[in-house]
């Protein structure tokens, strides 16, 4: 019997039960696999038959994990990742030589950045940044010699979308590769694939864990971009642990049903900071004020879970609020069950100039919020004690 509805694919794609008869994926805690013979390893190295040769390579723990997410997002293929840096930096190097161009969307996550603005231009990789609020100039900016657009929609942490149909088309006509990070979406709220991007990254470290306790990432694609994907890894090493491959891929079972629930505290929270006397903005995408609420509408399936907010009184006033939280943790982590705070301007985006940081939507009084899934009524008192006494 064949599912297409996504929380079966989530909890049944599983790895061929064992003789032993488990209910549960098992641990292939191995670094290497045995061969029945000196043919079959023959063969194997020769990548004339599959199997698993090293766990560098691929463990069965990893291919249920890959096998999931490719279900999820409608890819053909994949790779996972120690981290989702690996996982980012495997998703463009591949790609790209000395002499090519890339076009980056400024509103991505900081790391990101500084892949691209600091190793790249060692290799002789030239960039281009794209503004986020000025799609109209994205066409002027390609190049003769630009290889692949990199964006992140929702982006961190403004929360700014990109028109993900409108953006694969205009890379189409150029033959360029589109490269999506869809992190705060998640497959289940958004699927870049379809809608015509190449590539799709992952922290798996986020709301695919949910728990905060394992680090990886993904990159999804077609198996012939994949397989420049594999060869590079296989030789530079960025391999995910099983055991977080298992951590991830029993993750996935309740990623729907925690999405909901982060996307429903979300809105509640974004609607009471909304009304707030001493909230400047608010950015949440199923917000109906959010300036590009009809696309969230047409392309996402709910918001998030990331609220985005300017409080009044600058950044003294932010480390005031976050040192007034009691139940929130105060970590640069999201996507947690549990909810957290951070001020973007002295962490997460601290190596950026006061400019640079204003361009991407990151004020000096910036707020996100991770929301978790405590009872909303709950996050909506702890947020609101923290602005009383913050002042």
């Amino acid at each position: 019997m064949e599912y297409t509805n996504f929380e079966t694919l989530a909890i049944r794609t599983q790895t061929e039960r064992s003789q032993n008869r488990e209910h549960s994926a098992p641990i292939y805690m191995t670094s290497s696999f045995v061969f029945e013979d000196a043919e079959q390893a023959r063969a194997m190295f020769a990548d004339e038959v599959g199997g698993n040769l090293y766990t560098r390579f691929s463990n069965p723990n990893n291919s249920e994990f890959i096998e999931k997410m490719c279900l999820m997002e409608g890819a053909e293929d994949g790779f996972a990742t120690a981290s989702g840096m690996s996982a980012v930096f495997s998703s463009m190097a591949p790609f790209l030589n000395s002499g090519d161009h890339i076009l980056l969307c400024k509103s991505v996550f900081g790391s990101s950045l500084q892949i691209v603005t600091q190793i790249f231009p060692k290799w002789g990789i030239e960039y281009t940044f794209a503004p986020i609020d000025k799609p109209e100039t994205w066409e002027s900016l390609i190049k003769p010699n630009t290889k692949m657009v990199m964006i992140e929609t929702p982006s961190n942490p403004a929360l700014d979308l990109i028109d993900l149909e409108w953006l694969s088309s205009l890379c189409k006509k150029h033959k360029i590769l589109l490269n999506v990070d869809n992190c705060f979406a998640t497959p289940y709220l958004q699927n870049p694939i379809k809608l015509g991007a190449d590539i799709v990254t992952h922290s798996a470290t986020k709301f695919i864990d949910g728990q905060g306790r394992a680090i990886g990432g993904i990159i999804l694609a077609s198996k012939e971009l994949i397989k420049q994907v594999r060869f590079f890894c296989r030789h530079t090493g960025p391999a995910l642990s099983p055991f977080n491959s298992w951590i991830f891929s029993k993750s996935l079972e309740t990623l729907a049903v925690r999405m909901d629930r982060h996307c429903e505290n979300a809105l509640k929270l974004a609607t009471f900071l909304e009304q707030h006397p001493d909230v400047e903005l608010v950015k949440y995408p199923f917000l109906p004020s959010h300036p590009q609420y009809q696309l969230a509408k047409k392309q996402m399936r709910a918001g998030g879970g990331i609220v985005t907010f300017i409080i009044k009184g600058g950044v003294d006033r932010g480390r005031k609020f976050l040192n007034a939280t009691e139940m929130a943790s105060h970590s640069a982590n999201l996507g947690d069950t549990r909810t957290i705070v951070t001020h973007p301007a002295s962490t997460t985006h601290s190596k950026l100039s006061d400019a640079d940081r204003e361009s991407v939507g990151i004020f000096p009084g910036t707020i996100r919020i991770s929301v978790g899934l405590e009872h909303s009524d709950d996050i909506i008192a702890e947020i609101r004690q923290a602005l009383e006494n913050s002042k």
